[in-house]
């Protein structure tokens, strides 16, 4: 927010420099990033000067050139050789002393320089308005009026504005300093502190008087708490041009650029008390004006000729014909004012914030209104800044004022009641501050004090402050303007030693992922906001259990993701699709389910490989990334982590086309696999991709637990694979099933570590290559024994999937 130092100062007199002020400002709160000179004409035309011609006389060696003498309020007059073909004795000119800097429109610079043209001394020149960068105007030199006496700056005379300006880093909280009203409220109550008391001078509004009742335009609000408060009157007679240079030089200070006179005073009151205004033409009002919301689809055309397609809760200015104005947010290309208008319906209302911000939002525009708007401006000036601006557009664009004010508020919005409690400040602020000194900063802040005890104060806090509503926040008031910088704070440093777990989550994390690192690994950071169409990808999530956002940036970004699988998949095709197809990622995030029983967030460790597993090398060749490669990465991590006797199981989820998933117990520690063909489609991913999805909610929980000793086997245990040819759709799940129906007790793990299918096996067929551990914890296995065991596996295997042993 851009805030003009001599437009500060018509609501404060100061004689701070602008330094000690953004100091200030700065201490309380509104800090101030950045000081930029601002010159109405650049250079400030310092160094030239009223100019009065004595003589004129042709110049001996060049027909177009004349040789002058000057008065420019000095003894003695000066010689200038001039080549304008319109200067002559007795005129007054802006002459360009030895020594100026001037600027052309384009910032060219020329100093001036004594010298002789053509044999002739000439000392200084006499400028046109294009070399002085007044105009583009080279028709010959700037002849002044008569009266003006030789050697008066004309930088006076011009009325060139020099200003400072502040880049202000305002907070979103700090609605009601989005003005120079608003800042130089702040600004007293610090100086107040420092026991310098300005008074804070306002714009006075008591000359509005309605001047004819000729031109009434009603207006009708059909939802007032859409629009709490609306106010609008007329004015006729009007003449649209450009605006006087003082208010062009205020505009442009801050970064606007000057339009008309009509749109510049609405501009400049908006900036000035923080009071949004629109300005209709009241010829293309037809009938009253309505403040209402309109059907959704209904499209309007708006002030930067973009037809746009409005949403029913869209609030809009309309007339008996349809909408005129996105209400709060941007006019109607077909209702603005022109060079031809000569009346008009000045609009100052009060909006719900709410309201206005999701139709900003919705229809991508952010405006100087609506940034306001949204953010809560004060509902006691609009009537207040309404006159202001009459006014202003009686005496720039003349007129009468044709029309009592239609000011329609129903329910008043009223102060806040807070109890503020001494020691409550003393509390939070870790000082004592004297109890006068507390109600002078109050008062300061227009805080009404209403009742006074020794516990502490009743308060009335103005409704344009929306950011203090609780004792809490009027703390934090007193303390910015006591200032944070005249609080003492102790030389000693105390501190403590907490007991840190050894199982603390983020050194867990900082140890797995520094193990991925080596192992190639680079870690993402992907949005936890994701499509919610995605749930449709996996009959395992439900579309019920979305939790999806209220006001939602886009359709992409409108639900939180129940897997990190998707936004992992997002990342892998944005690389694939930029010619980076070797991919390890691994992500430590959240999913986030609405479940009948609440909301849940669950944490997750995900991997993803996919590619070639080492960069292309004349030492080795490329190979590909494959699934026992990916496996033997997940186990390498479960070891790490120091997990031990986990059980693979088949893998529940849909999302994997192969995979696995390791249990302890009944609980699930981690599940891989390659993603199906159909979901990495979905993607446009071309290559396979091996995706991990560790529960580490689980994990911390199973580290967390205390050490429990068992005592090792004391009988060894056995290993018998086999390899069976098998149906394509045969499933390592089924294999598994049978295998712990078959024998229960003394089959300990069961895994698959080969599949195979392509040469060599008949079309449908695929071979799997199992491995089978056994082990009696009571004596050692006999060869009878597992023989009988593996025959028996074997005859199952080939009753119920119809397997042949390879």
């Amino acid at each position: 927010m851009r805030i003009s130092y001599n437009w500060l100062k018509q609501f404060i007199k100061s004689d701070w420099t602008a330094e000690e002020t953004a100091t200030l400002l700065t201490d309380l709160g509104l800090e101030v990033e950045g000081i930029e000179k601002f010159q109405s004409v650049k250079g400030a035309l310092e160094g030239v000067v009223v100019g009065d011609v004595l003589t004129c006389e042709k110049h001996p060696d060049a027909d177009r050139l004349k040789i002058t003498t000057v008065n420019i309020g000095e003894s003695t007059p000066i010689q200038i050789v001039c080549g304008a073909s319109n200067v002559a004795a007795g005129q007054k000119v802006p002459v360009a002393t030895i020594g100026t800097k001037l600027y052309d429109k384009e910032g060219v610079e020329l100093l001036i320089k004594k010298g002789k043209i053509r044999g002739q001394e000439s000392n200084g020149m006499i400028c046109a308005e294009d070399e002085l960068g007044l105009s583009d105007n080279h028709d010959g030199i700037m002849v002044l009026e008569d009266s003006l006496v030789p050697g008066t700056p004309l930088a006076k005379i011009l009325e060139i504005e020099n200003d400072e300006v502040f880049e202000i880093g305002l907070t979103p909280n700090r609605a009601d300093a989005m003005s120079h009203l608003g800042v130089a409220r702040d600004l007293r109550a610090g100086m107040t502190l420092k026991n310098v008391h300005p008074e804070l001078i306002t714009p006075s509004v008591t000359n509005f008087r309605v001047d004819k009742r000729t031109l009434k335009i009603d207006a009708e609000v059909k939802d007032t708490k859409l629009a709490p408060r609306y106010c609008g009157v007329t004015i006729s007679g009007i003449t649209v041009k450009p605006s006087p240079s003082w208010l062009q030089n205020r505009l442009k200070a801050i970064g606007i650029t000057p339009k008309n006179n009509i749109v510049d005073v609405t501009n400049y009151v908006l900036h000035e008390l923080g009071q949004p205004l629109h300005a209709f033409d009241a010829s293309k009002i037809n009938g009253k004006i309505v403040v209402k919301t309109v059907e959704s689809g209904t499209k309007f055309t708006t002030l930067d000729d973009i037809e746009r397609i409005l949403h029913e809760d869209d609030l809009m200015i309309c007339d008996e014909k349809g909408p005129l104005c996105i209400a709060g947010v941007f006019g109607g290309k077909n209702s603005g004012v022109n060079e031809y208008t000569n009346s008009i319906f000045l609009e100052s209302a009060y909006f719900n914030p709410i309201s206005i911000r999701k139709t900003a939002k919705r229809h991508g525009l952010s405006t100087d209104a609506s940034f306001r708007f949204e953010r809560g401006i004060d509902a006691t000036i609009t009537e207040y800044a309404l006159k202001r601006a009459a006014i202003l557009i009686k005496e720039l664009a003349g007129g009468e004022i044709t029309s009592d004010i239609i000011d329609i508020y129903p329910k008043k919005i009223e102060d806040f009641s807070v109890v503020l409690n001494y020691n409550n400040v003393n509390k939070i602020i870790g000082q004592e501050i004297p109890k006068e000194t507390i109600k002078k900063i109050l008062v300061s802040l227009e805080i009404k004090v209403n009742s006074v005890s020794d516990a502490g104060l009743g308060l009335t806090i103005p409704s344009y402050r929306v950011d203090v509503q609780r004792e809490i926040d009027v703390i934090e008031e007193i303390l910015r303007v006591y200032g944070y910088n005249n609080i003492n704070f102790s030389k000693k440093l105390n501190a403590t030693v907490s007991n840190s777990s050894r199982t603390e989550d983020y050194k867990i994390q900082n140890s797995i992922a520094a193990q991925l690192n080596s192992f190639g690994f680079h870690e993402m950071m992907a949005n936890s906001l994701t499509k919610p169409d995605y749930v449709k990808l996996s009959e395992n999530l439900r579309e019920e259990f979305n939790v999806l956002m209220l006001n939602p940036l886009s359709l992409d970004l409108s639900a939180m993701r129940q897997s990190l699988l998707f936004s992992g998949l997002e990342a892998v095709s944005y690389n694939i699709n930029r010619k980076n197809s070797d991919l390890k990622l691994f992500e430590f995030g959240k999913s986030y389910h609405k479940m009948p029983s609440g909301y849940e967030e669950n944490k997750h460790l995900s991997l993803f490989v996919t590619g070639s597993d080492k960069p292309e090398s004349w030492t080795n060749s490329q190979k590909p990334s494959d699934f026992f490669l990916f496996k033997g990465l997940v186990e390498t991590i479960v070891n790490r982590l120091g997990i031990q006797k986990l059980e693979t199981k088949p893998v529940t989820s849909d999302v994997f086309g192969e995979g696995i998933a390791y249990y302890s117990g009944n609980d699930l520690v981690v599940e891989l696999g390659t993603v199906r063909k159909p979901i990495l489609k979905y993607f446009d991913i071309k290559q396979d991709v091996f995706f991990a999805d560790f529960n580490w909610n689980f994990i911390l929980k199973l580290i967390s637990n205390k050490i429990k000793f068992q005592e090792l086997p004391k009988y060894p245990e056995v290993r018998r694979d086999l390899a069976l040819l098998l149906d394509e759709n045969t499933t390592f799940e089924s294999i598994y099933k049978i295998a712990r129906q078959t024998e229960k007790t003394l089959v300990k793990e069961i895994s698959l570590f080969d599949v195979y299918q392509g040469k060599n096996l008949q079309e449908g067929k695929k071979s799997y290559a199992l491995s089978f551990i056994l082990q009696d914890q009571g004596k050692t296995l006999t060869d009878e024994q597992i023989d009988k065991i593996m025959t028996k596996l074997q005859s199952n295997f080939e009753k119920e999937l119809g397997a042949v042993l390879r």
